[in-house]
């Protein structure tokens, strides 16, 4: 398959799964974070050196490919795992030995638990006859490690559960402290649990629709039993699923874009009490301002005015982009929140991008730029430019959407 395919194939910059096709054969499926530029990179010159001979003589009989969306990385995840099983591709297992594969599993037991395993550990039979486990359920295999135990940090906040350190002993406690159980013994605790594994097993089957119906009922159940902290709690559980924030998952999925210019970005969040608030990127590149690369953000999940809140849903969405170039400086306005905040956000990337915020007086003037002080001395022209710009952008986008849905 030839570059040129990708001139005529165009392919969404949103997460989902790809499948490399020789025919109606699928010989690879792999999962992305951007679906262009994710398999665009299989063209790359270095592609023998940085992927090996297998996967370039996968390119090379490849005709095809096709592809499938999905709302976020960790959906992408799990639908790969899904459909290698399904397919079990050519290319996909024998890049990788496949017993070193992961698998999640759930145990047969009154409290089940969730255990990521080896495929050779349970191909072997040890774990069964030796310890006497039962699994009612097993999904994957998952071919990376690491992102399998990112994915599992984001979906234990969703579905609470057992693992393997904890104890059948203490799982009523356990489910007491997460508040998925009321406070009145091992039936109620087990049903809210049953309730909680079957939607788990829903979300691993990929019909996550079907969760987020199940937890709306539920709220609304309780909400008409007056049992409003858990109406409250549902609703918690059906905002983070509809809003799946998975940027460590794509940690390994983010190459460094290289640019000519030296790229600072600067972000602003603007609202008036909490209300329609937006979030702005602005773009100055070698001392001028680039307003083709601007971005706007709707902020989606802060309530109140909650700056840092915001900033960091803002900078969580731009890292997803991995087809924008990366910023040689980052400048937030603020002060040492925001600035930890963005600090926080490269450090789970393994980014090593300096970070300055403009701090204004009682006028919304600049008054002190904190940070590193060689590029604040260096640059401190450009980083006033473009907080400028920010901020300018940020209040037209805040006036505009506060205007629409005014007239709404």
């Amino acid at each position: 398959m030839q570059i040129s395919y990708f001139k005529k194939k165009i392919l969404p910059e949103k997460p989902g799964v790809y499948f490399f096709k020789s025919g109606s054969n699928i010989l690879y499926i792999g999962k992305a974070t951007s679906l262009r530029s994710r398999t665009k990179s299989y063209f790359a010159k270095d592609l023998i050196s940085t992927r090996g001979p297998l996967i370039l003589d996968m390119v090379f009989k490849t005709d095809t490919v096709d592809w499938q969306e999905t709302g976020s990385v960790l959906e992408a995840l799990i639908l790969e795992a899904n459909l290698i099983k399904k397919y079990k591709p050519y290319y996909n297992t024998k890049e990788k030995d496949d017993k070193s594969f992961n698998l999640v599993c759930i145990t047969k037991e009154e409290f089940p638990k969730v255990l990521v395993l080896r495929e050779r550990n349970l191909k072997s039979g040890l774990l069964e006859d030796k310890n006497n486990i039962k699994f009612q359920a097993k999904y994957g295999p998952f071919t990376n490690g690491f992102q399998l135990k990112e994915a599992m940090k984001i979906i234990r906040r969703i579905f609470p559960y057992l693992d393997a350190k904890s104890s059948q002993s203490s799982s009523l406690e356990f489910y007491r402290q997460i508040g998925l159980a009321p406070d009145t013994g091992t039936a109620e605790a087990k049903i809210a649990y049953g309730k909680n594994i079957k939607n788990l097993k829903l979300f691993f089957a990929g019909k996550k629709k079907r969760v987020i119906s199940n937890f709306k009922k539920e709220m609304m159940l309780y909400a008409k039993n007056r049992e409003f902290e858990s109406a409250n709690e549902m609703k918690r559980r059906i905002f983070a699923l509809m809003h799946i924030n998975d940027i460590a998952l794509i940690k390994n999925d983010l190459p460094f874009h290289s640019n000519s210019a030296f790229r600072i970005e600067s972000y602003d969040i603007a609202h008036m009490s909490g209300k329609n608030m937006t979030g702005v990127m602005t773009v100055v590149g070698d001392g001028e301002v680039n307003k083709n690369e601007y971005r706007k953000f709707k902020i989606r999940t802060q309530a109140g005015a909650n700056d840092t809140g915001a900033l960091r849903e803002v900078l969580e969405r731009r890292f997803t982009h991995r087809e924008w170039s990366f910023p040689d400086l980052i400048v937030v306005d603020g002060s040492t929140a925001q600035i930890n905040v963005a600090e926080g956000i490269l450090a789970k990337l393994n980014l090593k991008i300096p970070v300055v915020a403009v701090v204004k007086d009682e006028r919304h003037k600049p008054k002190d730029v904190l940070g590193n002080k060689a590029f604040v001395s260096k640059y401190k022209r450009e980083i006033l430019l473009g907080n400028s710009e920010a901020h300018r952008f940020a209040i037209t986008y805040h006036k505009k959407m506060r205007n629409k849905n005014f007239l709404n």
